[in-house]
């Protein structure tokens, strides 16, 4: 079996009480969402539109902008290993630690990975340093924005740069934007038209607690780079049902507002405490906290029936990091009263 380092591993037979290893929307999926799942199953009769031509038009009013100019797929990691399949690209340059898709699907059609090294000092920030390291012999760009598993925003004005160095070396970009709207960050959207080599990949997933249903999209000015992506995936990658919950979610209208003042609240209350407990948490801004501990911590709050993202599983890190999902009120203190127990006794 292929190796896995992703949150989520909840099937393994152990009792979990909580899993704080994903970084989904701790407030689950919206009312109309779950609806649009259970009402529509004789729909499910049929097989789905591979062009997924509803969502897209549905995706391009809220972007402003064309149908053509959008491609759906099975998840985001379904999409990026599209776009590798379709670049084989020679020499991929990538933040380190940042999300494992990136690096493995690159190497599975025989890419060189450069990764550029995040420091823990900067506090493991995109510096401008990662602007040097695109050089003319770099085929495709990966940045998570913010990144997984630090949290951090990129500098909007070195993000600009990035993008336009990206360009002048005939260099392709993916910028991941799948917990920006957890953030109070901006999207990067506004500089695609202008920018053919740019990428952009969204997700349900996170904001609207999807990850089972697996629906992501990637967006990009260039629409014939995007058929040929598209060429390199199955023809009904989106079921009907994820494409019926996508347009459910899509209705609504303040989901993101009300899940990033909740998300805010919770993040703080957990940076307090965790720093309380002796720990060191990097100050991220997204739904998720990269944490180091004086020792490895996974497997005690793993017996105590709380899973965490092991950060030994990401380059430039090692198991005394882990990283947690900002849950509900009730779940983030049962982690920190667990941690205690773990920490002092």
């Amino acid at each position: 079996m292929l190796p896995y380092d992703h949150g989520g591993d909840i099937y393994g037979g152990q009792e979990i009480r909580v899993d704080f290893s994903v970084n989904t929307n701790p407030l689950g999926m919206p009312e109309s969402v779950i609806r649009a799942i259970r009402e529509g199953t004789d729909q499910d009769v049929r097989y789905p539109d591979y062009q997924c031509r509803a969502l897209r038009r549905a995706l391009a009013q809220r972007y402003h902008v064309g149908e053509g100019k959008i491609l759906c797929g099975n998840g985001t990691a379904d999409l990026i290993f599209r776009v590798c399949a379709c670049l084989r690209p020679r020499r991929v340059l990538i933040p380190a630690p940042t999300f494992s898709e990136y690096g493995r699907s690159a190497s599975l059609f025989g890419a060189e990975i450069n990764e550029y090294p995040l420091r823990e000092g900067g506090g493991f920030a995109v510096d401008s340093g990662f602007l040097a390291a695109i050089t003319p012999g770099t085929d495709l760009v990966f940045l998570c924005n913010p990144n997984n598993p630090t949290g951090r925003l990129c500098d909007p004005a070195l993000l600009e740069e990035i993008v336009l160095q990206c360009g002048e070396n005939g260099t392709v970009l993916v910028v991941d934007e799948c917990f920006i709207e957890f953030t109070d960050g901006k999207s990067i959207l506004p500089l695609m038209a202008e920018n053919p080599h740019l990428l952009i990949l969204r997700a349900f997933t996170k904001l609207y607690a999807m990850a089972g249903l697996r629906l992501g999209y990637l967006l990009c000015a260039d629409e014939a780079l995007l058929d040929r992506i598209a060429a390199h995936g199955a023809q009904w990658s989106v079921s009907t049902v994820a494409q019926r919950a996508g347009l459910a979610a899509l209705t609504e209208t303040d989901w993101s507002e009300k899940t990033r003042r909740f998300i805010s609240a919770q993040r703080s209350y957990l940076l307090e405490e965790l720093t309380r407990l002796g720990l060191k948490a990097y100050p991220g801004e997204a739904n998720y906290l990269l944490i180091r501990a004086p020792f490895p911590i996974r497997q005690p709050l793993l017996e105590r029936g709380l899973m965490v993202r092991d950060g030994g599983t990401f380059t430039g890190l090692d198991e005394t990091y882990f990283r947690v999902g900002v849950r509900t009120a009730a779940e983030n203190q049962l982690l920190i009263d667990t941690l205690r127990e773990v920490l002092h006794g």
